[in-house]
Protein backbone atom coordinates (compact mmCIF):
# COMPACT_ATOMS: atom_id res chain seq x y z
CA UNK A 1 0.00 0.00 0.00
CA UNK A 2 1.41 3.44 -0.71
CA UNK A 3 2.42 6.02 1.62
CA UNK A 4 0.04 8.32 -0.55
CA UNK A 5 -2.67 6.63 0.45
CA UNK A 6 -2.06 5.79 3.78
CA UNK A 7 -0.86 9.59 4.42
CA UNK A 8 -4.44 10.40 2.68
CA UNK A 9 -6.78 8.44 4.68
CA UNK A 10 -5.17 9.99 7.92
CA UNK A 11 -5.55 13.73 7.11
CA UNK A 12 -9.05 12.99 5.69
CA UNK A 13 -9.17 11.72 9.93
CA UNK A 14 -8.04 14.89 10.63
CA UNK A 15 -10.12 17.23 8.32
CA UNK A 16 -12.98 16.13 10.23
CA UNK A 17 -11.75 17.34 13.75
CA UNK A 18 -14.45 18.37 16.36
CA UNK A 19 -14.29 18.97 19.81
CA UNK A 20 -16.52 16.26 21.21
CA UNK A 21 -16.06 14.35 23.97
CA UNK A 22 -14.50 10.66 23.87
CA UNK A 23 -17.79 8.40 23.55
CA UNK A 24 -16.23 5.99 21.71
CA UNK A 25 -13.47 4.14 23.66
CA UNK A 26 -12.53 4.82 26.91
CA UNK A 27 -11.20 2.92 30.00
CA UNK A 28 -13.00 -0.06 30.69
CA UNK A 29 -14.47 -1.13 27.04
CA UNK A 30 -13.94 -4.15 25.95
CA UNK A 31 -13.78 -4.50 21.95
CA UNK A 32 -14.13 -7.92 19.73
CA UNK A 33 -12.68 -7.11 16.53
CA UNK A 34 -13.34 -9.32 13.38
CA UNK A 35 -12.16 -8.98 9.93
CA UNK A 36 -11.43 -10.27 6.48
CA UNK A 37 -8.18 -9.31 4.87
CA UNK A 38 -7.08 -7.89 1.39
CA UNK A 39 -3.48 -7.46 0.06
CA UNK A 40 -1.71 -9.94 1.83
CA UNK A 41 1.57 -9.59 2.72
CA UNK A 42 2.12 -13.18 3.06
CA UNK A 43 2.26 -15.82 0.12
CA UNK A 44 2.33 -13.19 -3.19
CA UNK A 45 3.76 -14.68 -6.55
CA UNK A 46 2.60 -16.24 -9.73
CA UNK A 47 2.91 -19.92 -8.44
CA UNK A 48 0.35 -19.63 -5.41
CA UNK A 49 -2.78 -21.50 -7.32
CA UNK A 50 -4.94 -20.89 -3.76
CA UNK A 51 -5.16 -18.71 -1.23
CA UNK A 52 -7.26 -18.59 2.09
CA UNK A 53 -8.09 -14.85 2.53
CA UNK A 54 -6.70 -13.65 5.58
CA UNK A 55 -8.32 -13.70 8.65
CA UNK A 56 -8.34 -12.04 12.18
CA UNK A 57 -9.53 -11.45 15.52
CA UNK A 58 -8.69 -9.13 18.18
CA UNK A 59 -9.44 -7.96 21.96
CA UNK A 60 -9.18 -4.59 22.93
CA UNK A 61 -9.53 -3.20 26.48
CA UNK A 62 -9.10 0.27 27.52
CA UNK A 63 -6.39 0.92 30.04
CA UNK A 64 -6.30 5.04 30.34
CA UNK A 65 -8.49 7.55 29.60
CA UNK A 66 -7.41 11.13 28.77
CA UNK A 67 -3.99 10.59 27.55
CA UNK A 68 -3.23 14.21 26.63
CA UNK A 69 -7.18 15.61 26.25
CA UNK A 70 -10.73 14.66 26.81
CA UNK A 71 -10.62 12.79 23.19
CA UNK A 72 -8.21 10.43 24.09
CA UNK A 73 -7.40 6.93 25.23
CA UNK A 74 -5.10 3.99 25.25
CA UNK A 75 -5.87 0.56 24.48
CA UNK A 76 -4.15 -3.20 25.21
CA UNK A 77 -4.94 -5.98 23.69
CA UNK A 78 -4.51 -9.49 21.97
CA UNK A 79 -4.23 -10.18 18.22
CA UNK A 80 -4.66 -13.56 16.24
CA UNK A 81 -4.71 -13.59 12.19
CA UNK A 82 -5.16 -16.48 9.66
CA UNK A 83 -4.05 -17.36 6.24
CA UNK A 84 -2.71 -19.98 3.70
CA UNK A 85 -1.67 -20.65 0.63
CA UNK A 86 -1.23 -23.76 -2.40
CA UNK A 87 2.14 -23.02 -4.24
CA UNK A 88 2.91 -25.27 -7.14
CA UNK A 89 5.15 -26.17 -10.15
CA UNK A 90 4.56 -28.77 -12.47
CA UNK A 91 4.21 -31.61 -10.12
CA UNK A 92 5.04 -30.55 -7.40
CA UNK A 93 4.09 -28.04 -4.75
CA UNK A 94 3.92 -26.95 -0.69
CA UNK A 95 1.18 -25.88 1.61
CA UNK A 96 1.36 -23.05 3.73
CA UNK A 97 -0.40 -21.75 6.42
CA UNK A 98 0.28 -18.77 8.81
CA UNK A 99 -0.97 -17.92 12.45
CA UNK A 100 -0.35 -14.87 13.96
CA UNK A 101 -0.47 -14.38 17.83
CA UNK A 102 0.24 -11.46 18.92
CA UNK A 103 -0.49 -8.26 21.57
CA UNK A 104 -1.01 -4.98 20.58
CA UNK A 105 -1.51 -1.54 21.63
CA UNK A 106 -3.11 1.32 20.37
CA UNK A 107 -3.82 5.27 20.75
CA UNK A 108 -7.35 6.01 19.96
CA UNK A 109 -8.47 9.67 19.34
CA UNK A 110 -12.00 10.58 18.53
CA UNK A 111 -12.24 13.08 15.99
CA UNK A 112 -15.96 12.89 14.84
CA UNK A 113 -18.96 11.81 16.83
CA UNK A 114 -19.21 7.75 16.58
CA UNK A 115 -15.98 7.50 14.83
CA UNK A 116 -13.13 5.56 16.58
CA UNK A 117 -9.56 6.65 15.07
CA UNK A 118 -6.45 5.16 16.41
CA UNK A 119 -3.18 3.86 15.80
CA UNK A 120 -1.00 1.55 17.42
CA UNK A 121 1.25 -1.20 16.91
CA UNK A 122 1.33 -5.23 17.38
CA UNK A 123 4.09 -7.00 18.46
CA UNK A 124 3.74 -11.37 18.39
CA UNK A 125 5.09 -14.49 16.60
CA UNK A 126 4.46 -15.93 13.01
CA UNK A 127 3.63 -19.94 13.28
CA UNK A 128 4.71 -20.81 9.98
CA UNK A 129 3.94 -24.44 8.66
CA UNK A 130 4.51 -26.09 5.38
CA UNK A 131 3.74 -29.65 4.19
CA UNK A 132 4.89 -30.64 0.76
CA UNK A 133 2.91 -32.81 -2.31
CA UNK A 134 3.68 -34.14 -5.53
CA UNK A 135 6.96 -35.04 -6.61
CA UNK A 136 8.62 -33.15 -3.83
CA UNK A 137 7.97 -35.57 -1.29
CA UNK A 138 4.99 -35.57 1.59
CA UNK A 139 6.65 -34.42 4.93
CA UNK A 140 5.58 -31.51 7.00
CA UNK A 141 8.17 -29.24 8.57
CA UNK A 142 7.70 -25.65 10.05
CA UNK A 143 9.31 -22.89 8.20
CA UNK A 144 9.90 -19.41 8.60
CA UNK A 145 8.37 -19.04 11.67
CA UNK A 146 9.58 -15.82 13.95
CA UNK A 147 8.67 -13.16 15.54
CA UNK A 148 6.18 -10.60 13.84
CA UNK A 149 5.03 -6.58 14.38
CA UNK A 150 2.81 -4.22 12.46
CA UNK A 151 1.71 -0.66 12.77
CA UNK A 152 -1.43 -0.08 12.49
CA UNK A 153 -3.92 2.54 11.56
CA UNK A 154 -7.66 2.13 12.16
CA UNK A 155 -11.04 3.10 12.79
CA UNK A 156 -14.17 1.89 13.99
CA UNK A 157 -17.54 3.92 13.20
CA UNK A 158 -20.73 2.92 15.46
CA UNK A 159 -23.59 1.86 13.82
CA UNK A 160 -25.13 1.70 17.78
CA UNK A 161 -23.39 1.44 21.60
CA UNK A 162 -22.62 -1.94 20.82
CA UNK A 163 -21.94 -2.28 16.91
CA UNK A 164 -19.22 -0.69 14.39
CA UNK A 165 -17.90 -0.84 11.15
CA UNK A 166 -13.96 -1.66 11.36
CA UNK A 167 -11.14 -0.61 8.76
CA UNK A 168 -7.63 -1.25 9.39
CA UNK A 169 -5.04 -0.38 7.31
CA UNK A 170 -1.48 -2.16 8.67
CA UNK A 171 1.48 -5.23 8.11
CA UNK A 172 -0.48 -8.12 10.04
CA UNK A 173 -1.90 -10.92 7.87
CA UNK A 174 -2.82 -8.44 5.17
CA UNK A 175 -2.51 -4.33 4.28
CA UNK A 176 -6.38 -4.13 4.63
CA UNK A 177 -8.58 -5.70 7.02
CA UNK A 178 -12.23 -4.72 7.24
CA UNK A 179 -14.95 -6.15 9.02
CA UNK A 180 -17.24 -5.72 12.61
CA UNK A 181 -16.44 -4.63 16.11
CA UNK A 182 -18.50 -5.32 18.63
CA UNK A 183 -18.45 -3.24 21.82
CA UNK A 184 -18.93 -6.50 25.26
Amino acid sequence: MSKRIVLSLFVLFLAFSLSAQNTTFNKGDKVLNLGIGFGSTLYSGSHYTSKIPPISASFEVGVKDELFDENSSLGVGGYLGYTGAKWEYMNYGWDYSSVIVGARGALHYQFVDKLDTYTGLMLGYNVVSSKAHGTAGTYANSVGSGFAFSWILGGRYYFNDNLAGLLELGYGVAYLNLGIALKL
